[in-house]
C-alpha cells in the first residue's frame, strides 16, 4: 500500500486539502492519506489549541464521506500531546503500517514550508522514514513579487510566504507539483464566520455542518 501522510492543523479542514488529497489518490497513485492533525506544532500557534478534538472530529467526518475509502483520520498527534515533531511521527507511522506498506511512506507539504525545512528537527531523519511530495501553493510568481499577494490568507505561519522553493537546493529527492491547487485557507474559513460572511463552500458538507451545530469561530 502506497501512503501519503499529510499533517497541518486543519483548523478547519476546507476543499483545498481535499483536493491536493485526491490529487496525491488520483494523480499520483497513492492508495492513502493520512490526514494527521497537530496538537502543537513547532513552527506556529494554532489559533483555540483548545478545539483539537473538534478539528480531529471534522477530519474523521470528512474522511469517512469522502474520498472511497482512500483518506484517513491518524490522531496520533493529538492522543501524544506536546509538541508535534514530524521525525516522531513518521516513525510512528512507520511501524504502524510496516506490515502494509510498499516502500516508505511519503510526506506532504507546502513549497513555502519546504524552503524552510533544513531547519527542522532532524530533517535526515526524515528523509530517510520518508518521501516527499511538495506542492506549489499560490498561482505564480508575479503574485509573489505584486501587493495583491499581501491579501491572500495565507495562515499561521509566521514566515515570509514570499521565500521561493528552489527544488535544486532543496537537497532531497522529491515529487513537485507545480500547478497550484485551490489558494484556500483555514484562517480565510474563521475569518468569514466570524464576521458572518458566506463559507459554505470553502469546506466540505460535513464539516460545515459541524462548525454550525458547534458554533465553531464565532
Amino acid at each position: 500500500m502506497k501512503i501519503a501522510v499529510f499533517g497541518g492543523s486543519f483548523n478547519p479542514v476546507h476543499i483545498g486539502h481535499a483536493m491536493l488529497a485526491d490529487t496525491i489518490i488520483k494523480e499520483l497513485g497513492y492508495d492513502k492519506v493520512l490526514f494527521v492533525p497537530a496538537y502543537m506544532p513547532p513552527h506556529k500557534t494554532i489559533a483555540n489549541r483548545d478545539s483539537a478534538e473538534d478539528r480531529l472530529k471534522m477530519i474523521e467526518l470528512f474522511c469517512q464521506t469522502e474520498g472511497n475509502g482512500h483518506f484517513e483520520a491518524e490522531p496520533c498527534e493529538i492522543e501524544r500531546g506536546g509538541v508535534s515533531y514530524t521525525c516522531d511521527t513518521l516513525a510512528y507511522l512507520t511501524e504502524k503500517y510496516k506490515d502494509k506498506l510498499e516502500g516508505k511512506l511519503s510526506f506532504i507539504m507546502g513549497d513555502e514550508v519546504a524552503a524552510d525545512f533544513k531547519k527542522w528537527k532532524n530533517p535526515d531523519k526524515i528523509a530517510e522514514l520518508a518521501d516527499f511530495i511538495i506542492t506549489h501553493r499560490y498561482p505564480d510568481v508575479a503574485a509573489l513579487e505584486s501587493s495583491l499577494f499581501d491579501n491572500i490568507p495565507k495562515g499561521e505561519y509566521q514566515r515570509d510566504f514570499k521565500v521561493r522553493f528552489n527544488i535544486e537546493t532543496f537537497g532531497y529527492p522529491c515529487t513537485y507539483l507545480e500547478k497550484p491547487l485551490l489558494p484556500v485557507s483555514s484562517t480565510e474559513v474563521r475569518t468569514r464566520v466570524a464576521e458572518n460572511l458566506s463559507y459554505r463552500y470553502l469546506v466540505p458538507k460535513v464539516v460545515y455542518d459541524y462548525i454550525e451545530e458547534k458554533g465553531l469561530y464565532k
